[in-house]
């Protein structure tokens, strides 16, 4: 591993605490529909930032670390995409106002940054410590993988979400969104707003994204250093990415068959290092530029696909997809009474 000096961690860490506090105080102070030229001028930002984070990060640490930020950049964002699908589901679900949605995406990523910045000091002490999570890791890509692969054309049921269920029975709940706040009293009686449920749900999506996205990024470098900063990059222009894509959404119809090609590579990639450290060094490995190209053009490849598919067939439906099987949503497509 690199020797990443305490202060780049703190001023790393910084930099993104600002992004994060411009984007909280915008979404708090002035809550408005965010229009195409706004997103796109965030998502052109926060691109641009990851790029000179890469550059620099390449000319100080050398082009190998570089070139692993950029793959892991590359591997989170379009993972990040499918999460674009979800909060799409989530806020149609919930009927959040659009003045809204600004403020639930933002906490949404606060809360994604923090499960994962957790899930990155579990694994990466996992696999300094164990050899063999390397294989596990693997094989929990190649399993997720597989599942998305079978469900690729389901959605994740919101309304099953354990957290959702339980708030929704415990908790007292508003029937409007009381001007975007959390909880509001009514008649002496403290209750919580529908975007306090909005945010659990979104809470708990992101962890389950978590745990597919942080051994997705360790297949591609191993350094703590670059799996923060390759997630919080991607996830800082997850906000203004939703805002500029969400009408795109539906037309990418293979993204979920991509994603799981790009989760079995990966998962095969992991395997193959632990059986090069573990069992015998004549195992090959897969560089990080090999990984790169192949992440690249498989993205490339789904999207073309996907953007001819919806022209020849202007009733297809892209999906987030889902681990498991929803049987209501098949008999919704297959026309079959519930």
């Amino acid at each position: 591993m690199a020797e990443i000096s305490t202060l780049t961690w703190i001023v790393t860490i910084g930099l993104i605490l600002a992004l994060l506090a411009v984007d909280l105080i915008v979404a708090a102070v002035k809550p408005h529909r965010v229009g195409f030229r706004e997103a796109t001028i965030w998502s052109v930002f926060y691109i641009l930032v990851a790029v000179a984070f890469g550059v620099w990060l390449a000319w100080q640490y050398g082009s190998g670390l570089g070139a692993e930020f950029f793959a892991g950049y590359v591997v989170e964002k379009s993972l990040s995409v499918d999460n674009l699908f979800v909060f799409v589901i989530i806020m149609t679900t919930f009927a959040v106002p659009e003045e809204h949605q600004h403020k639930v995406l933002t906490f949404g990523i606060v809360l994604a940054l923090i499960m994962r910045a957790i899930f990155i000091a579990l694994g990466a002490t996992l696999l300094a410590l164990f050899s063999f999570m390397f294989l596990l890791f693997g094989l929990l890509l190649i399993y997720t993988a597989v599942q998305l692969f079978r469900h690729r054309d389901q959605d994740p049921e919101v309304d099953d979400n354990v957290m959702v269920r339980a708030a929704r029975r415990f908790l007292p709940i508003t029937d409007d969104y009381v001007g975007g706040k959390l909880t509001t009293r009514v008649d002496g009686r403290r209750m919580v707003t529908p975007l306090f449920i909005v945010l659990l749900a979104i809470g708990s999506i992101d962890l389950l994204f978590a745990l597919d996205s942080i051994p997705a990024v360790f297949g591609v470098t191993r350094e703590p250093y670059i799996v923060f900063a390759a997630n919080a990059f991607a996830l800082l222009g997850l906000r203004a990415l939703f805002f500029l894509v969400k009408g795109l959404l539906d037309r990418l119809v293979y993204l979920s068959t991509g994603l799981s090609l790009i989760l079995a590579f990966i998962g095969a990639k992991l395997i193959l290092h632990w059986a090069h450290v573990d069992i015998d060094d004549r195992v090959p490995e897969i560089p990080t530029s090999v990984s790169l190209g192949v992440i690249i053009t498989i993205l490339v490849v789904v999207t073309v696909a996907s953007l001819i598919k919806t022209r020849q067939d202007p009733t297809a439906k892209a999906h987030a997809g889902s681990l498991r099987a929803h049987p209501d949503q098949q008999r919704d497509r297959q026309g079959q009474p519930g």
